[in-house]
């Protein structure tokens, strides 16, 4: 059974329910509360399942590469995401962050030998075009300094993606993401006091947000990220990802009455056409096919 298309739909559904959540968790618990919190649900969410899982103890040479995974994609882009939500839309936030790919690919044409195009070049450009329409639009002054910690927090989402990638070669998309999430809430444990006094005066619809940031977008929708990603190139992968910023403008609309401005909305439809046109070939041959198989890049070929 092909289940590579059910974990991408899924991840794309989950992430772009956080970025509403997260405007609501914010209320009280604060970006600090919110960001261990969050973390702390999804470790013990997969702390739980490690019995049925079969979670394996990593191997020594991995434990840096999950210190990588756990400090950008968990601990860094928590509080990046959480702190630029404070004074950017949900929906605002979502186009942002779906710039992630660009440098997904990027990092993956160095690091991973995977091909860079002339696609990859004039989308990476489209793309941060669009970011810096968003920036420019977003402030009162004419300047979002708001927008910029979010596209930070695309950025570290971008070295998760690639940083992963090894990791599942010899490790299942779970055991990958129990490793990097329960990294991730180590490092971000001295926010334990913020995170205490944020409950005693959150409301109960900020906790229940913590809650379910943890359980769903965190811990459900990492497995199936894991999983989908070993299966698919970084490009492939990362390039369902711009399917999220529309799904999240839906959900914010009607969870949260957000509609975004014509300007902002203008530079995210650049950047995932940036996106769009970086990932707008993805050749079966550079896909994995399944988790034991080694990644290779994919061949040299010229330009239809």
């Amino acid at each position: 059974m092909n289940t590579r298309l059910p974990a991408l739909v899924t991840t794309v559904v989950l992430w772009a329910s956080a970025f509403p959540a997260i405007r609501v968790g914010l209320d009280g618990l604060g970006v600090a509360g919110l960001s261990l919190l969050r973390l702390a649900v999804a470790s013990l969410a997969l702390t739980a399942v490690t019995p049925l899982t079969k979670v394996r103890r990593p191997r020594a040479r991995d434990l840096p590469r999950i210190a990588v995974c756990g400090a950008s994609g968990m601990s860094a882009y928590q509080i990046l995401l959480n702190w630029g939500e404070v004074h950017v839309p949900a929906g605002t936030a979502s186009l942002l962050v779906a710039l992630a790919p660009v440098c997904s690919v990027l990092l993956a044409t160095v690091f991973l030998g995977e091909r860079l195009t002339a696609a990859i070049v004039v989308g990476s450009a489209l793309a941060l075009a669009g970011a810096a329409v968003i920036a420019v639009a977003g402030g009162s002054t004419g300047f979002s300094a708001g927008a910029l910690v979010v596209l930070a927090a695309a950025v570290v989402q971008g070295v998760y993606h690639v940083a992963t990638k090894p990791l599942l070669r010899r490790h299942t998309g779970v055991e990958v993401a129990c490793y990097s999430m329960w990294t991730g809430t180590l490092f971000l444990l001295p926010l334990a006091p913020a995170a205490v006094r944020g409950l005693a005066v959150a409301p109960a619809s900020a906790s229940a947000s913590a809650v379910y940031l943890g359980l769903l977008p965190s811990a459900l929708g990492f497995v199936t990220w894991g999983h989908a990603v070993a299966r698919y190139s970084i490009a492939t992968s990362t390039g369902a990802l711009y399917l999220v910023p529309p799904v999240a403008l839906a959900v914010s609309f009607v969870w949260l009455g957000e509609t975004p401005g014509p300007i902002p909305l203008l530079g995210g439809l650049i950047g995932m056409a940036g996106v769009a046109l970086i990932n707008r070939r993805a050749p079966a041959s550079a896909q994995v096919a399944g988790t034991k198989r080694r990644w290779e890049p994919r061949p040299s070929r010229r330009n239809a």
